[in-house]
């Protein structure tokens, strides 16, 4: 009976110890599949890994095809701008404007700056694409959808962003060796509009479909007269 429940204990032990893995296992920054109406489907995890890049590019080119483009930034906490900024350039064959910036001066900010995405790759991207967000879409991963929707090539489907509006700096106090960050460079769109106050171009309730409501944005701008 003793050896029963000893056995019994370590299963259990391994039990939780496999489902710990399981929960704690690091997902891909990049993941890729094909959605239902034949549309190119793209996780993006993370912007602070230039491998990113490299397996964004991969997808693409599985979906170079395509009618229709869904990015997923919903579980993207940010990054770097050099990592989403060559993403964008797959969707555009010239220099674009992507946003604006000020700096923190003191009590004041400076002169607006235009920050421009230059075209990347062996072809564009040219079918319509919707990008996905919600709440947890932070950082750079709400200047992505941002910038998308600047150079005039997404439509940014689901709930408002994060809300984090600036470009950090560190900061390192002398006195107590604490580092720190904060908020340096304030973020805008294209039109000049703070990134803090970003919505989105269709709304979605984060208790309905966003992947689902991105589809039948794709749906409508295929249906879409072009002129």
């Amino acid at each position: 009976m003793l050896d029963e429940l000893r056995a019994a204990r370590l299963s259990a032990g391994w039990s939780q110890r496999t489902l710990a893995q399981r929960i704690t296992a690091k997902l891909p920054d990049v993941e890729s599949r094909l959605l239902p109406g034949g549309y190119g489907y793209v996780v993006i995890r993370s912007f602070a890994d230039q491998a990113v890049v490299e397996a964004f590019d991969a997808a693409l080119l599985r979906f170079r095809d395509t009618p229709g483009l869904v990015i997923d930034v919903r579980q993207n906490g940010g990054g770097d701008t050099a990592v989403a900024r060559p993403i964008m350039g797959r969707f555009i064959a010239e220099r674009t404007p992507y946003a604006r910036m000020r700096r923190r001066d003191g009590d004041h900010l400076s002169d607006p700056w235009t920050e421009v995405v230059d075209p990347r790759g062996p072809f564009t991207y040219t079918a319509p694409v919707a990008v996905l967000t919600t709440r947890w879409s932070a950082s750079m991963a709400e200047g992505f959808p941002m910038g998308m929707r600047g150079i005039g090539r997404a439509t940014i489907v689901g709930t408002p962003m994060m809300r984090l509006g600036a470009g950090v700096f560190p900061l390192h106090l002398d006195r107590t060796g604490i580092q720190l960050q904060y908020s340096a460079e304030p973020v805008y769109d294209v039109h000049d509009r703070a990134r803090s106050l970003l919505e989105p171009d269709v709304p979605v309730s984060p208790t309905d479909d966003i992947l689902a409501a991105g589809i039948v944005t794709l749906d409508a701008k295929r249906k879409a007269p072009s002129y």
